[in-house]
């Protein structure tokens, strides 16, 4: 399904990311509470842990924790690449290089965003690949890729996975250093937990949990309580703003991993106090919230935005 209405806007480009209708960019402040929030959040021992956020420096200026993304060039060569999981993967070619940042550990992540028109995509594609490794022999290997049309509200096909478990986007559910600069960090936000269960809720599209229903399905989704607060002298400017996109967006669950662990871009420009600073927010201050009503087409990421009627009718 196709969208007319523009998204935000991906730093250093004129990409959309996702229409504004898009559920990753829509409000979840009205939303109703889940009926098994209290399960789920217990499942993730969340009175006894604080959230993390899975960026920042490392000690080496040069690799910041995080994941990198890259705008790709218009010259740049697209390779094949063979997946382990091709059934489920975009078998297309990857505008994967040899200058490709890649994720550091063991998920090795590469996301890429060409802005241009070509022969075999639309302008704003966004390419990411699990398990990546570039060859320049032309040999070149993913455990996963997914392709997206960023002006699109398409999901991937039911049961599809992608480059994380969910059979998800990565790039729009990570706090973005320009976009909190700018304070301006207007969607939903991806994070792990170490037990999900064997099911999957709109907008995920996979699965790859546990044969235990007290833990929450993938695309699950948390919010902040609006009543939460931290003081400016503990929590400054960058902080108060992912405060505020957790109250107002959320968190989707998105991979297996560690609690509580949200992700962002790797920058050089994140600092040790700003992102120690985050590592205040308590888990037990979420609450897990019912989406299901905001959903237009099961195959579509478009969403309900509140205060429109149809909102009203379904989500009230």
């Amino acid at each position: 399904m196709h969208s007319n209405v523009a998204g935000q806007i991906l730093p250093g480009t004129h990409c959309p990311v996702f229409p504004s209708d898009n559920v990753w960019n829509t409000p979840i402040t009205g939303l109703p509470v889940n009926a098994n929030s209290a399960t789920w959040l217990a499942s993730m021992s969340s009175s006894t842990t604080f959230l993390h956020p899975d960026y920042g420096p490392s000690g080496n200026p040069r690799a910041p924790y995080g994941i990198p993304w890259v705008v790709v060039r218009k010259a740049t060569t697209f390779a094949r690449l063979t997946f382990q999981y091709a059934s489920e993967s975009d078998r297309r070619s990857y505008p994967l290089t040899a200058s490709t940042p890649i994720e550091g550990g063991s998920d090795r992540h590469a996301l890429m965003v060409d802005p241009y028109t070509s022969a075999s995509s639309p302008a704003c594609t966004l390419f990411e690949t699990y398990d990546t490794y570039f060859h320049p022999s032309g040999r070149s290997t993913a455990g996963s890729g997914a392709i997206w049309n960023l002006n699109s509200n398409a999901l991937r096909p039911a049961g599809f996975t992608s480059a994380d478990a969910a059979g998800l986007p990565i790039l729009p559910g990570l706090v973005n250093f320009s976009e909190v600069a700018s304070r301006n960090l207007d969607h939903a936000l991806r994070f792990t937990a170490a037990c999900s269960q064997e099911s999957y809720i709109w907008p995920a599209r996979h699965e790859a949990g546990q044969s235990n229903t007290d833990c929450p399905p993938m695309g699950a989704r948390f919010r902040l309580n609006a009543s939460f607060t931290l003081p400016v002298s503990e929590c400054a400017a960058f902080c108060q703003t992912v405060l505020t996109t957790m109250k107002t967006y959320g968190l989707i669950l998105a991979d297996n991993g560690s609690n509580w662990y949200f992700q962002g871009t790797a920058d050089r420009r994140w600092t040790y106090t700003g992102v120690d600073q985050l590592k205040q927010i308590p888990a037990s201050q979420f609450v897990a919230v019912d989406e299901s009503c905001l959903m237009v087409s099961a195959n579509s990421g478009q969403a309900l935005q509140p205060g429109t009627p149809s909102y009203q009718a379904s989500c009230s």
